[in-house]
């Protein structure tokens, strides 16, 4: 299944991405009641958990000189991508890391089955990867995540290493930017995974939602620590807990 054509529908003339209407909202309302289980399932678990996770939030000044290029040639269609520098609000980079003692998978094989199977790690009570294009999984390759709301969230492998992968965003999705998933070997034989992100917001509705409503913080908190515990069972051994820093440049809102 191909990513929802109204991945581009929402295109304004300066490039970025507008608002979903009323009208869509309440289209929408459908997929939120049917996943209304799912959602509170999740939202017990989140809370269940809550305490086996450190979260550091930092703000800086400015504008980050390390980011990745916003404007990089990346692989497939460049008019469905829908860039950092074309969201709206702060610049966030996410980073989530958990550490597992006596793994017995490498992280080869463990990346390589995440990326062929997203929904062994994803909550997929509230998130459901669907793969456009087949057994495909080198870039170029899309998935469609759908998600609860009025928002899905098309992303397309863009990098792929041995020991990592990185999706982009795609026009309809709520955000707008990449994210990074890597695992590598640490001292003592342990075995280290990452999922480190960098966007903005892709709308101005979900800019205020992010800000206004924590539970949008929180939810995407819980899914990617969620995606983290999965991979470190996949991975065996002993995990440790999961460790969560968000920077954030309030500076880039003025982009």
């Amino acid at each position: 299944m191909k990513p929802s054509p109204a991945a581009t529908d929402r295109t304004l003339p300066d490039g970025r991405q507008r608002s979903p209407r009323p009208a869509e909202l309440l289209r929408s309302g459908g997929s939120v009641l049917r996943r209304v289980p799912g959602m509170a399932l999740t939202t017990w678990r989140y809370l269940a958990h809550r305490s086996s996770v450190d979260h550091e939030i930092v703000d800086h000044a400015g504008l980050p000189g390390h980011a990745p290029d916003a404007d990089r040639p990346l692989p497939g269609d460049d008019a469905t991508l829908l860039r950092r520098s074309s969201g709206r609000g702060p610049l966030y980079q996410r980073t989530y890391e958990v550490v597992v003692d006596d793994a017995r998978t490498g992280p080869e094989e463990l990346v390589t089955r995440l990326l062929n199977d997203p929904n062994r790690a994803s909550p997929t009570e509230v998130s459901d990867f669907e793969a456009a294009d087949g057994g495909r999984r080198d870039p170029g390759a899309e998935f469609a995540v759908r998600m609860p709301g009025p928002w899905d969230a098309p992303v397309r492998v863009v990098e792929r290493t041995p020991v990592s992968f990185r999706f982009a965003t795609l026009r309809g999705h709520m955000e707008a930017g990449e994210i990074e998933f890597r695992a590598a070997w640490a001292d003592g034989g342990r075995l280290v995974f990452t999922i480190e992100s960098w966007a903005r917001s892709g709308d101005r509705l979900y800019d205020w939602m992010y800000d206004k409503v924590p539970l949008a913080r929180e939810m995407q908190l819980h899914m990617w620590v969620h995606v983290c515990e999965q991979v470190a069972q996949m991975a065996g051994g002993r995990p440790g807990r999961v460790q969560v820093t968000t920077h954030r440049w309030k500076a880039a809102a003025r982009g």
